[in-house]
């Protein structure tokens, strides 16, 4: 990848993708996810739906990184559930997804082979169903200003097509904008200029 690539392909909307095979179902589920913190009310939710499930496995990925991934078996063999989960999401070349797929035993052992077949035709069938959409990796910062210097602060905005994610006007002023990875060094110098703002890296969406 090149250094300043910061266009990546994820998906727009949660969908939904079935595979069976021997009386066992796999239910896969994939959705839009930047934010660990939230896989587990995903399978909260996900549990209650499916309260008689035997399996919920599951593999996300995330930013442009391809060693920032999750994997898990949920007490399948180990490497015939997640990681042919995870290896589906890579080969579609997709990140910021999160992919949990629910199997239901159907009383027939399908073999680890067989177990790696099922969860990477289920979570690409989620995939097929999907709306692939191709998005930009943004870095997130706080800017504290002066009242007096929102004018200039506001014009660098509007001419860099930032997004403001939100913002407190008083005599000290504070915004938080995300800026478009490839661009933060284009931009951060147009602020530097600006007398009495500070600039601070918040994360990286």
């Amino acid at each position: 990848m090149n250094l300043f690539e910061d266009q990546y392909k994820t998906v727009d909307k949660i969908s939904e993708g079935t595979f069976r095979d021997k009386g066992s179902k796999f239910i896969a589920y994939s959705y839009p996810f930047t934010d660990e913190n939230k896989l587990k009310d995903i399978l909260s939710e996900l549990k209650s739906i499916h309260p008689k499930a035997r399996h919920h496995c599951y593999a996300y990925r995330l930013g442009m990184d391809r060693s920032v991934f999750r994997i898990n078996d949920d007490n399948e063999p180990a490497g015939s559930a997640g990681r042919p989960i995870l290896n589906t999401l890579l080969s579609n070349d997709l990140t910021n997804i999160l992919v949990i797929v629910v199997r239901y035993f159907g009383g027939t052992l399908l073999g680890i082979p067989g177990l790696i077949n099922a969860y990477k035709a289920a979570t690409q069938e989620s995939i097929n169903n999907a709306e692939i959409i191709e998005k930009y990796q943004k870095d997130i910062y706080e800017i504290d200003f002066d009242y007096l210097q929102m004018n200039n602060v506001m014009r660098i905005i509007k001419d860099e097509d930032l997004t403001i994610l939100s913002q407190n006007f008083n005599n000290n002023c504070r915004m938080e904008v995300a800026i478009r990875s490839s661009l933060v060094n284009r931009v951060t110098t147009n602020f530097s200029v600006l007398s009495e703002l500070k600039l601070k890296y918040l994360k990286t969406i």
